[in-house]
């Protein structure tokens, strides 16, 4: 895991649009990284405000990063991120 968080990267979508993400976490799943953001200039009550996950790939030593087309392992790494953002929340019941 890295902890490296709460930096902000610039990226660029599809259509040409430029905007800011700020990272909150990382995460390694079948020896590829994964990276949790959240839109840096957008506020909490947008309806687009919410969680981002790209994948961490190098082309050339540069890292770049990219969407995760396939729905099922987005599924998967997104639950990873919030077991590890929030599992212990789910554990503190207040027994034991």
């Amino acid at each position: 895991m890295d902890e490296d968080n709460g930096s902000i990267i610039s990226i660029e979508d599809e259509d040409g649009n430029e905007f800011s993400l700020e990272q909150v976490s990382t995460i390694e799943y079948k020896d590829e990284e994964y990276n949790l953001f959240l839109p840096a200039e957008t506020d909490v009550d947008d309806p687009d405000y919410g969680y981002i996950i790209l994948r961490s790939d190098y082309d050339e030593g540069e890292l770049m990063y990219s969407s995760v087309d396939d729905e099922d392992l987005l599924v998967t790494v997104y639950d990873l991120f919030m077991e590890q953002l929030f599992g212990d929340e789910d554990n503190d019941d207040g027994e034991g």
